[in-house]
């Protein structure tokens, strides 16, 4: 049965409705985790290191979807909460058309500072050229992953998430199917593990292409645009949490990978580079659940419906809460045979690993409230607020933590940042929820 934005949402309609977002976000997660599970066991650490090392620039280059996706799905979606469908259809074409754009731009400009970048970061001989092979072959898929995280938003919008589903798991399958293809039977190495990654990604991005051009069910379809400079901003400035968030966390990982490498060399890269692994898959629950949540906050603000708001808002932070304690527990659980099924071919590295990874997940008690706060503002329009919260959360507080804890208590301090950095940024989330409850009657 399919669910409409208008509806009212009870805990199991809303749950039904943000699953697939959920699903979604887990799959596209698993693509740079198959990558390292593969490449950490069939090929070595060294060549672990180098996609660990060289992804967060990749997926800083790759933010522009998920800005356009998060800030424009609000105006597309308060747009058709207001009845202005051929209106919304017209921002929804404009705002892919950009993004096919810049995508483009982004991959030939990337191409340049690959090799400087991976130098910056520590990298040399060896761990270098690594960096530059594996970033090379991804950035010709650059613009397709970035429409891919533009759809995710825009799928649910249209009232489609489980097409968006449908394709994120096809897309994930191929990459898992042609990793072990690559790397394990022809033994193309890093390059291997990168050309599987870039075929998945052009599968995700391409079919909502195909899909949207034609009529179809949906609320959205792709049209003639004209470049709408104001609301090109305006779901700039909007989705500048989501932006915010990814560079940021480019930024930060880049200085995590700094740290590790003066305090415990390659092994202390290799064991970060496997517990954001795991984090990348925890954390796409919540990611999920605010991409899936958002659209029908923007929809319920647009057309209105205050009692509707508070509804929504009183159930996301049961919801996130109770998800935060399990995935804490989970992870506490989980640590030592995720530890092995990545490095459980270095005992040292292994057990590096583990360790981290116990201290590493307090975070997750926290996480969820901060991620789905940013999102929340974002939905109702309100870009500042939303981007203050990522802001600190994710370079702010981050990089003041990393830099002082290690000096006191080496490197668990690395490993403990995360949590110290969330428990500050909740504060700040917890004072925005408590501010604006006047101005957007959701409380």
């Amino acid at each position: 049965m399919r669910i409409q934005l208008s509806e009212h949402f009870t805990y199991k309609k809303l749950i039904q409705f943000v699953l697939p977002s959920i699903v979604m976000m887990i799959f596209t997660s698993v693509y740079g985790v198959i990558d390292g599970l593969f490449v950490s066991n069939f090929v070595g650490k060294t060549a672990f290191a180098a996609i660990n090392l060289i992804m967060p620039l990749l997926m800083g280059l790759s933010a522009l979807g998920f800005m356009i996706g998060s800030g424009g799905s609000a105006i597309v979606s308060k747009a058709l909460g207001e009845g202005k469908r051929e209106l919304a259809n017209q921002y929804f074409s404009m705002l892919v058309y950009v993004s096919i754009i810049g995508g483009i731009i982004l991959a030939v400009t990337g191409t340049f500072f690959l090799r400087p970048a991976a130098v910056l970061l520590g990298a040399t001989g060896e761990l270098a050229d690594l960096c530059v092979l594996y970033g090379r072959i991804l950035l010709i898929s650059l613009t397709a992953f970035l429409l891919q995280n533009v759809f995710q938003s825009f799928f649910v919008t249209a009232e489609k998430p489980q097409l968006g589903l449908k394709v994120t798991i096809a897309a994930g399958i191929t990459n898992i199917v042609l990793d072990y293809l690559f790397i394990a039977v022809f033994h193309w190495g890093i390059a291997g593990a990168a050309a599987a990654t870039a075929i998945s990604e052009t599968i995700g991005g391409l079919f909502p292409i195909l899909y949207f051009s034609r009529k179809n069910e949906s609320l959205l379809r792709l049209v003639k645009a004209r470049p709408d400079i104001r609301i090109l901003g305006k779901a700039c400035a909007n989705g500048s949490s989501e932006l915010m968030t990814n560079l940021s966390m480019s930024i930060v990982n880049s200085l995590y990978n700094l740290q590790l490498i003066s305090i415990a060399g390659e092994n202390g890269v290799a064991a970060y580079g496997t517990i954001m692994y795991v984090n990348f898959i925890f954390i796409a629950i919540f990611l999920g659940y605010s991409i899936g949540s958002a659209p029908i906050i923007g929809y319920h603000f647009g057309a209105g419906n205050h009692n509707e708001l508070k509804n929504l808002l009183r159930m996301s932070l049961s919801m996130v809460g109770v998800c935060g304690v399990m995935l804490m527990l989970l992870a506490q659980i989980l640590a030592s045979p995720l530890a092995h099924i990545f490095v459980g071919y270095d005992k040292e590295l292994a057990a590096m690993t583990c360790h981290g990874f116990h201290l590493y997940a307090v975070s997750f008690l926290i996480t969820g409230f901060n991620i789905f706060g940013s999102a929340f503002f974002t939905a109702l329009s309100n870009g500042g607020v939303s981007a203050t919260i990522s802001f600190l959360r994710t370079l702010v507080f981050q990089i003041a933590v990393v830099l002082t804890l290690p000096i006191v208590l080496g490197i668990d301090g690395i490993w403990l940042a995360v949590a110290v950095a969330e428990a500050l940024t909740l504060i700040i989330t917890i004072c925005f929820l408590a501010n604006r409850r006047k101005q957007y009657h959701y409380a």
